[in-house]
């Protein structure tokens, strides 16, 4: 697995003065636009342990915004990439291909969603891979309007801003954005008026509606939709709100994309998390997990929805790049060897009975979700009201980070703690993080 022990230490204060002094040293040159959750620099880091350039080693309940997930260096993806770095690290697949790029086509097409014919594209990061199904899906269909969802995160580009839904820190002052976008509700359990029993049909009602009458489903070229939606708190859409979407899409020949960029490859204890309902969308985008934390995205869909951009229409300098592929490649191998889908299912057995017994001991927490290892409680400073505590939220991940736990906030509100391990995290740092966890709530 790793030569990095598997146990916490904190040595120093968190951040310690070599992380200090480098914190100096970037202040100095790189883009103050560019936050970190941490300042503590990483010297080494391997299964749930990240140790810092101070000597602390950290446990992680963050995996780089859900991207290591088979672990940071695993075995497979060094070994592959190693061997791809040392034949040639790139020639551009448009210019001369290569069989990786390939072969990651062929798992993915194994491996997503559906048994129809699929082709995929490749890219660098998720937010090209959202924008290259908008562009798809336009293709494909003629159309130009694209729905989105409340609460939604798409990237950071023009157009997947557009997409986003928070302004702040994603959108605030970076307009104009690109037009065509609309936004209809979102099954939000926890904050649906009428409760989170009538939630799926009703949001489901309301967003077609809005659509019907607002847009026209005769202009749509696309709904994308986070399964399980990451900056916007982890909201686990109310049941029967995902099919009813699907099925409208069929209906009216609009592209069904599921971004299943921060949810997919086993981390919500399936492949993609979008298979919990049963849904089968048109496009998958994905990111993060796809390569152990290499750079590489993919478009993945049905053959003849693919097909439709024109040659020369789809690509990029280094989509697809021959190291990252090789990366993919290993982190799959890496998965289906360890079967992470039923460890991400061991993780949620493990970590939500112990959110759920610190809902019931403090009121503060109004929400436990999430599903495998992609879970979260939602703060609040009155469960009756359920105004949210961005405050608290703050002030517990500072306490944690102080501890020697790297958790992660996130969610419309800021009032989202979300935890996202490694899927090859040992058991007794899972539940060495709850105790750390607890601890900072008591302190709250």
């Amino acid at each position: 697995m790793t030569a990095l022990p598997q146990e916490r230490r904190v040595v120093t204060a968190i951040p310690g003065p070599k992380s200090q002094e480098l914190q100096a040293r970037r202040t100095a040159v790189v883009a103050a636009g560019v936050n970190s959750v941490m300042p503590v620099f990483a010297a080494r880091a391997g299964g749930g342990i990240i140790e810092d350039v101070d000597g602390n080693r950290l446990i992680d309940f963050g995996a780089g915004i859900a991207v290591t997930s088979v672990g940071v260096s695993a075995e497979a993806v060094v070994r592959r990439a190693t061997a791809q770095l040392a034949d040639f690290t790139h020639t551009c697949f448009m210019v001369t291909p290569y069989e990786g790029y390939v072969e990651v086509a062929e798992r993915l097409a194994e491996l997503t969603p559906g048994d129809h014919p699929k082709k995929s594209v490749l890219f660098n990061s998720g937010a090209e891979a959202v924008e290259n199904a908008v562009k798809i899906a336009r293709s494909y269909t003629k159309r130009q309007a694209v729905v989105v969802l409340d609460h939604a995160f798409h990237g950071r580009t023009n157009l997947t801003m557009a997409l986003t839904a928070k302004n702040m820190p994603y959108k605030d002052g970076f307009g104009p954005f690109a037009p065509e976008v609309y936004r209809v509700p979102v099954a939000y359990p926890y904050r649906w008026p009428t409760g989170p029993e009538n939630c799926g049909p009703e949001a489901a009602a309301q967003a077609i509606d809005e659509i019907t009458k607002q847009i026209g489903p005769e202009n749509v070229a696309a709904i994308i939709v986070e399964p399980l939606l990451g900056e916007g708190g982890f909201i686990e859409p109310g049941k029967g709100f995902l099919p009813a979407l699907r099925d409208f899409a069929t209906q009216h020949g609009i592209v069904f994309v599921a971004d299943e960029i921060q949810s997919g490859f086993c981390r919500t204890g399936r492949w993609f998390a979008c298979e919990d309902e049963g849904i089968v969308p048109d496009l998958i985008t994905t990111a993060k997990g796809i390569a152990g934390g290499l750079p590489l995205a993919a478009v993945t869909g049905r053959a003849e929805i693919v097909d439709a951009a024109h040659s020369g229409g789809l690509g990029g300098t280094y989509g697809g790049n021959p190291v990252a592929c090789a990366g993919a490649l290993g982190a799959i191998e890496t998965m289906k060897e360890l079967d992470l889908p039923a460890r991400a299912r061991r993780i949620e057995e493990v970590m939500k009975p112990r959110l759920t017994a610190l809902q019931e001991k403090y009121d503060v927490i109004g929400d436990v979700r999430g599903r495998g290892a992609m879970l979260a409680i939602e703060l609040v400073k009155d469960r009756t009201t359920k105004e949210p505590a961005p405050e608290a939220t703050t002030a517990l991940a500072k306490a944690c980070h102080a501890a020697g736990l790297v958790v992660l906030t996130t969610g419309t509100y800021g009032n989202v703690m979300r935890f996202l391990p490694p899927l090859v995290i040992p058991e007794n740092l899972l539940n060495e993080g709850l105790d750390i966890l607890e601890q900072a709530f008591a302190e709250l």
